[in-house]
């Protein structure tokens, strides 16, 4: 028995240690409220702060996240939480009007919406390059030695005097991009005659990791310093020929036409291996910068779902091989089938063909039905142009989800329409399963079901409907919308 009440002690330890103790993380997000908000807020030079509302699910996710990005960043920003339901007043103070909302403060004051990744991972990565001064003060050149040898781009301005009027606009521009971009200045001359400059000077080095042969590694801002004309110059030369497309900067690439190769890129443990498919890229794109296309290399791994979703390329497809892509602006996709060669002669073909416009554009669809004699029409991606483009029908058509429950309760409703229209050859009544089929351009399609309206003359301009899903107001929109009075097969009176 002795024995037994010995070994007690050691069991609970055993056990306790099976379960991770969560409460450390909770208490490494600071709570807040309107008694104490200001007072305990102003102690802190960088603090991210998270409003939300106990019964509110998007918090409910987040929660977990905060809480492992707080432990992460402690003691270099701060997390904090507040509770709308019961601190109306420091919520409507902010303006906080929706849940969660996340916000950057600085010593207490409102500093900026905080507009990045909501996990763990993402929120240490944006909070961590908002600590510290907007623009870091180099001395000596160690100092930017250290600070251009970064996995970023780096602006450094050179300046005469710290009462330099250049100086102080570029302290305004960086305070405005700081959360984009890294900045750092000098008021020692001598740190920009290294590159070939010997006045006030605004210098951009590209990541020591891209370096090549073929752009400079540096680029020297020479316009007129304002904010507006820094912030043109950054967008213009930051990411060079070829940069690396990240999961972070991927929103700010994808607003043009980009072509992208993928392949295992990993600069944080093989720079040479990454580069040596880089290389063999830029030596290709040199010849074709300049005609509205711009370029970049990105880790498969990082994108995989994205290719397998929106490319159809499979797990395995391309073993080590990069895989490119085109994505233009205007959501179009290209995909290069032939094998990407080391001479880049198959990249050179497949760029070719794009700008020749003989490239067939890529569209994620299921296969066309070999029967389609309902009254609703099935339409796939590649038969969507056929149906519901046809320039003699007005057409409403359905986008659902297979597993959607409101889709499935709209299901007879929506039957009965289409038998009922069916004898007006002018009008279609049609749905597309929008998970397994790419949705067009001019359809906006965040939920389900979402209805669109195809009128003839205006299928550019789709009209979403909006309006109840009974029966009779389904007819009572398209008595309106449609562009001739259509036949139905029931007496009007009956709706």
């Amino acid at each position: 028995m002795a024995a037994a009440v010995r070994l007690l002690p050691v069991v609970t330890f055993m056990l306790m240690s099976c379960f991770p103790d969560t409460s450390s993380s909770r208490r490494d997000v600071l709570e807040l409220g309107d008694a104490d908000f200001d007072y305990l807020a102003t102690e802190h030079e960088t603090m991210l702060v998270k409003f939300y509302a106990p019964w509110c699910g998007h918090c409910k996710k987040l929660a977990p996240e905060f809480e492992r990005a707080a432990t992460r960043l402690k003691g270099s920003v701060q997390l904090a939480k507040v509770d709308c339901t019961s601190n109306s007043e420091t919520c409507g103070r902010f303006g906080v009007s929706g849940y969660p909302s996340l916000k950057i403060f600085r010593y207490g004051r409102d500093s900026s919406p905080y507009d990045g990744p909501r996990t763990a991972d993402g929120i240490h990565h944006y909070m961590m390059k908002q600590t510290g001064p907007d623009s870091v003060h180099l001395k000596t050149e160690d100092d930017l030695q250290t600070f251009i040898n970064h996995f970023d781009a780096s602006i450094v301005g050179v300046f005469s005097a710290f009462e330099s009027s250049g100086l102080s606009e570029f302290l305004k521009a960086a305070a405005l991009l700081r959360d984009q971009f890294r900045f750092a200045h000098t008021t020692n001359l001598q740190l920009g005659q290294g590159y070939g400059t010997h006045s006030e000077s605004i210098l951009l080095f590209r990541p020591p990791r891209l370096s090549s042969q073929f752009e400079d590694s540096v680029v020297v801002f020479k316009d007129h310093m304002t904010i507006g004309s820094l912030r043109r110059f950054i967008r213009d030369h930051i990411y060079g020929l070829c940069p690396h497309m990240t999961l972070e900067n991927q929103d700010r690439l994808k607003v043009r036409d980009l072509l992208t190769v993928y392949y295992d890129l990993d600069y944080q443990h093989n720079i040479r291996g990454s580069n040596y498919w880089r290389n063999r890229v830029m030596k290709v794109v040199t010849k074709y910068s300049g005609r509205g296309l711009i370029f970049s290399v990105a880790n498969k791994k990082d994108f995989l779902s994205e290719l397998v979703e929106d490319f159809g390329l499979g797990t395995s497809d391309g073993g080590e091989m990069p895989f490119v892509t085109i994505r233009t602006k205007l959501g179009h996709k290209y995909a290069m089938r032939e094998e990407f060669t080391r001479d880049g002669q198959s990249l050179q073909r497949f760029l070719e063909n794009f700008f020749s416009d003989r490239l067939k554009r890529y569209v994620k669809s299921e296969p066309a039905p070999e029967r389609n004699h309902g009254s609703v029409k099935l339409v796939v991606a590649e038969t969507f142009d056929d149906i519901v483009n046809d320039p003699d029908k007005d057409v409403l058509i359905q986008f659902f989800s297979p597993s959607c429950p409101h889709c499935k309760k709209l299901e007879p409703v929506y039957r009965e329409l289409a038998d009922m229209l069916f004898p007006d050859p002018g009008i279609t009544i049609a749905k597309m399963n929008a998970v397994d089929n790419d949705v067009p351009l001019g359809y906006d399609v965040q939920g389900f079901p979402t209805i669109y309206f195809a009128p003839v003359g205006r299928k550019n301009e789709p009209i979403r409907y909006q309006g109840s899903r009974e029966l009779k107001d389904f007819v009572k929109f398209l008595k309106r919308e449609a562009s001739h009075n259509f036949i139905i097969s029931r007496s009007k009176d009956e709706l």
